[in-house]
Order: C-alpha cells, then sequence, then structure tokens
C-alpha cells in the first residue's frame, strides 16, 4: 500500500519558517515527479510547487516562488518544502502528491498526480 506521509505543519506567525516533509512508503517515487499543494478553506485546491525526479528541475506558483523552496532525498524516498517570510495567506492544509509515471515532466494539475498524502495544517497568523 502506497502511502505518503506529510509532517511539520503547525501555528507560526507571518514572517516566520517552516519545513514541511513527505515521507512515501509502498514503493520508491525516485524516478517520479513530486509536488505540493494546498487548499485553504471555501477554496480548490491550488498548485504550490512541483519537482522533477532526479530534482534539477522545479516549478513554483507565482504566489510562493521566491519563499519556497522544493528539494527531495531519493535515498529517503522524501521530499520537502521549505517555507520562508509566511504570510497569512499562506494557511491552508498541505498535500504531497506524487505521480505514477516515471520520469514525465512535472505538471501544476492536482488530475496529473495518482498519489495523495492526508495533509498537514500551516497557520500563519499576524
Amino acid at each position: 500500500q502506497v502511502q505518503l506521509v506529510e509532517s511539520g505543519g503547525g501555528l507560526v506567525q507571518a514572517g516566520d519558517s517552516l519545513r514541511l516533509s513527505c515521507a512515501a512508503s509502498g514503493r520508491s517515487f525516485g524516478s517520479n515527479p513530486m509536488g505540493w499543494f494546498r487548499q485553504a478553506p471555501g477554496l480548490e485546491r491550488e498548485f504550490v510547487a512541483a519537482i522533477t525526479w532526479s530534482g534539477a528541475g522545479t516549478l513554483y506558483a507565482d504566489s510562493v516562488k521566491g519563499r519556497f523552496t522544493i528539494s527531495r532525498d531519493n535515498a529517503k524516498n522524501t521530499v520537502y518544502l521549505r517555507m520562508n517570510s509566511l504570510k497569512t495567506e499562506d494557511t491552508a492544509v498541505y498535500y504531497c502528491a506524487g505521480e505514477k509515471s516515471p520520469f514525465v515532466v512535472v505538471s501544476r494539475s492536482p488530475s496529473e498526480y495518482d498519489y495523495w498524502g492526508q495533509g498537514t495544517q500551516v497557520t500563519v497568523s499576524s
């Protein structure tokens, strides 16, 4: 059974930093793109960042570019999201996602991802 488990969320103040982790089990994602999405109450799930299988390529939403960094450690089957200069509008449940097909290009679309974690809450207070 494939599982993606996020951790690292919490309550922080605006300007603070957090690092989210997503540990995968049940299969290796070392050849697969991974992504982070988020969903705030009453809003649709939105793309945050994605990373190629090798980590050489990344993609970011305009709203987080320059503040967030996605990375991965294939030896640990884990993907990370470093979030700096957090804003109140970053408050959301953050989800990790993985694609089933190997070596494909990264995508902003949730429909391209086959595996999802349960999410971790990030709350940024002013």
